[in-house]
């Protein structure tokens, strides 16, 4: 039986306050309460809703999640995770491959320039063309990619997703 493509948002936490007691401390600014409340809006405009949520330990991690969820209507808990917060590329596909088999929808909230190298791993390159020129050209803060992923999550690779939308709130 075949399921239907499972989707996988890569999510770049929103602008942050420039000081904090320590980095993993530093708060959203007003503009990132703003611009990651505008990324849950358009999810959800998008009829997109995650079974399950990864998000960075980081105050500024939790405060997008807190501020897309918010935004989208969604009362989810999410998996705060102390590794993503300085996870590379090869972490994060590791922590994204432990995504519970019933979720259809993985929601990753983290760090560039983590966020937006795995993002680029994971396009196959046959996805939405201008989507694809607008990631790679940059990702900002409160940036979302959304692939398309036909595997079991245990076997999540680079190279293995579709890329269908890129989303900036500005």
């Amino acid at each position: 039986m075949k399921r239907d493509p499972r989707l996988i948002l890569v999510m770049r936490h929103a602008k942050a306050e420039q000081l904090g007691p320590t980095d993993l401390e530093r708060e959203l600014s007003p503009r990132g309460r703003e611009d990651s409340a505008a990324t849950g809006r358009w999810l959800a405009e998008q009829q997109i809703t995650p079974d399950h949520v990864l998000v960075s330990a980081a105050v500024r991690t939790r405060q997008t999640w807190e501020s897309v969820a918010d935004a989208a209507g969604w009362s989810m808990e999410p998996t705060y995770d102390q590794g993503l917060y300085a996870a590379g590329p090869d972490t994060a596909f590791d922590l994204m491959r432990e995504t519970p088999d019933e979720a259809g929808t993985l929601l990753v909230i983290g760090h560039n320039p983590t966020i937006a190298v795995l993002a680029q791993l994971m396009d196959d390159g046959e996805g939405d063309e201008v989507a694809g020129e607008a990631m790679t050209s940059g990702y900002p803060t409160s940036a979302v990619a959304v692939f398309e992923y036909d595997g079991d999550w245990s076997e999540l690779d680079p190279a293995s997703a579709r890329l269908t939308a890129f989303h900036t709130p500005r």
